[in-house]
């Protein structure tokens, strides 16, 4: 039996689903959930992706209490066979070269954004210190239908659909990871179930630039692309896949693969909406 908390969010919401395409018993308790929900029942296999991503900045009690307070509550009081959090590979900053699971990581407070990988930082010092059977993963960008987000990628496609223009505030040549859905589920399904390692990457293992998404995205839709003037580049680390890639022969589908579906999901979407 598999736990799933954040069930609500994109990452939980698409694993609810899969687990009953496949019949797989599972149990998703409420955002609002008692410690009694928690703790009067055997969880089974916990993957925990409850958590704040594009609004963190806003939300900064809501974002530790989501990556922290509530995994405290659960490594404290409940009953589970294993637990996977699922963290980010914004842990690994900005650094330049390749992202792996045995880097050294580091973040300054000073620094608001750091909130978020702080948080995250805790939440993975805490569950791999509390003597409890947990695994980390670190997912990187996460892409699908995901309409009301406020994720750059998702504000791109509502932008492109909707009014025909996409300004992006980073450079052309700024460059991320970027994952489908499909891809994450599979992969934390997988690890829950027999993961051997501590901590897993997942990702797809190359990262896309600014210039090259807004091309496929234009290519599709037929909206304009501008870059604001003075956009600062951010360049994210490469994320290294091979522990996952070794293990499960993990073969993430490449965004140029996926990203054409996704633009039709969402014009779909703007549709359903015109029609309201």
């Amino acid at each position: 039996m598999i736990t799933v908390i954040g069930a609500a969010g994109l990452i939980g919401s698409g694993l609810c689903q899969r687990l009953n395409e496949r019949s797989i018993e599972h149990y998703a308790p409420a955002r609002s959930a008692t410690l009694t929900a928690l703790t009067d029942r055997p969880l089974g296999r916990v993957i925990y992706c409850a958590g704040v991503t594009a609004d963190f900045r806003n939300r900064i009690f809501d974002t530790v209490e989501a990556h922290v307070c509530k995994l405290l509550t659960l490594l404290k009081h409940s009953e589970f066979d294993s637990l996977l959090y699922v963290s980010s590979t914004r842990v690994y900053g900005a650094r330049p070269g390749l992202a792996s699971e045995s880097d050294e990581l580091s973040a300054n407070p000073l620094i608001p954004d750091h909130v978020y990988n702080l948080s995250k930082m805790m939440g993975e010092a805490l569950a791999l210190n509390s003597e409890r059977p947990v695994r980390i993963v670190r997912i990187s960008n996460v892409y699908g239908e995901d309409y009301s987000s406020k994720n750059f990628l998702s504000s791109a496609l509502r932008d492109a659909v909707l009014g025909r223009q996409v300004v992006v505030t980073t450079s052309a040549d700024s460059e991320k990871d970027y994952i489908h859905l499909d891809d994450v589920v599979k992969g934390l399904i997988e690890i829950a179930d027999t993961g051997r390692e501590g901590i897993y990457n997942l990702a797809a293992g190359q990262n896309v630039s600014n210039q090259e998404l807004m091309n496929y995205v234009s290519e599709i839709t037929g909206c304009s692309v501008s870059f604001a003037d003075g956009a600062p580049t951010v360049k994210l680390p490469q994320i290294n896949i091979s522990r996952l890639r070794d293990e499960f022969g993990f073969t993430p589908a490449p965004l140029k693969e996926r990203i054409a579906e996704v633009v039709h999901s969402y014009q779909s979407w703007s549709r359903q909406l015109a029609h309201k």
